[in-house]
């Protein structure tokens, strides 16, 4: 049986072992490249669409950008819904009625923003789960057929990073009970009891749960740009970001996606990395990886396709280069002043 490491040991490519999944690379980070990346990986979507992303706290500065988002649905989904579920913690989305003044003043006005709780829960089952049996999401998602996952990659507080996987398990788990069963132990008065190793595997079963409703009918598209240590929930309050700005990412592989992020992270020239990699180690976030793939939701082995470049196979390291001595030097040595 193969040892299963910490959730703060990163596994390199070569020691990992299994089959390959694709994934798409542009450095395009523009309306553009968005659109230009979501036609390698939209042929499965069909019916009617849900795009699953983090529309963020009021006046975020770095959820993905609403007029490249606006562009991509006029041009490529102009049928399909924006979905979300209301928080867990009390603040500007947690209620229906709160989190609809947040959506507005954050720009998400272009199309339709179903808050998927707003008239209670349904369940999922969770096959092969240690953690649940079945998860409690927003009752309008099963009217879905389709699932396109726009992510803002980034760190986050308890989960150490965010991509694919954390959209989906935390994003759409509903505010009141499956979130609950994801952070909370039950009987406990500290709401995020559950850290590092469990959080990382409840989060998972909760995302599993999500994807095995929808199939092969969902894609997954991550953007590594304004990379804070923190999770746009943190909104305008979150750490500066000191993470070079990368590209945008997609696969029809949710580890395959989330393990190329974190691999070009690892993979950052002149130290580039380094306040993500401290977040997701600090948290055992990696633990996402390794659970995702004992649960068959994927591959950590990918071919990375740089679609800038006439879809020439690339590496992690190749994504990064170059792209570290363009940004703040400056800005990066006063955050290691900061944390001492």
């Amino acid at each position: 049986m193969t040892e299963v490491k910490p959730g703060n040991i990163y596994i390199p490519f070569e020691e990992r072992t299994g089959e390959k999944s694709v994934v798409y690379f542009t450095r395009d980070l523009s309306e553009a490249g968005l659109e230009k990346i979501y036609q390698r990986v939209c042929g499965n979507l069909k019916g009617k669409i849900a795009v699953k992303l983090h529309t963020g706290e009021p006046k975020g500065p770095n959820i993905v950008p609403p007029e490249w988002v606006k562009n991509l649905m006029e041009k490529e989904l102009p049928d399909a819904t924006i979905i979300e579920t209301n928080t867990y913690y009390k603040g500007d989305r947690y209620t229906t009625e709160q989190h609809r003044k947040t959506i507005e003043i954050n720009g998400w006005t272009f199309c339709p923003v179903d808050i998927t709780d707003e008239e209670g829960t349904t369940t999922l089952p969770v096959k092969g789960g240690k953690w649940f049996t079945e998860m409690y999401v927003g009752s309008h998602l099963p009217a879905y057929d389709s699932m396109l996952t726009l992510t803002h990659f980034k760190g986050h507080t308890m989960g150490g990073f965010g991509g694919s996987n954390k959209n989906i398990g935390i994003g759409c788990a509903d505010g009141r009970i499956g979130k609950k069963m994801i952070h909370t132990y039950e009987g406990s008065d500290n709401m995020w009891s559950i850290a590092e190793e469990e959080l990382m595997e409840r989060i998972a079963e909760s995302t599993k749960a999500t994807i095995d409703h929808f199939g092969k009918q969902v894609s997954y598209i991550n953007v590594m740009r304004n990379m804070s240590e923190d999770c746009d929930c943190a909104g305008v309050n979150a750490a500066p970001v000191v993470t070079p700005d990368v590209g945008i990412l997609a696969s029809l592989d949710i580890l395959a996606v989330d393990q190329a992020c974190v691999d070009i992270i690892w993979a950052l020239p002149q130290n580039g990395g380094h306040a993500l990699k401290e977040r997701i180690t600090s948290r055992h976030g990696l633990r996402q990886l390794t659970y995702m793939k004992e649960l068959g939701m994927g591959n950590d082995r990918y071919t990375l396709i740089d679609i800038d470049h006439d879809d020439q196979e690339i590496t992690a390291e190749d994504a990064g280069e170059g792209i570290a001595p363009e940004w703040r030097p400056d800005r990066f040595n006063r955050f290691l002043k900061d944390r001492g």
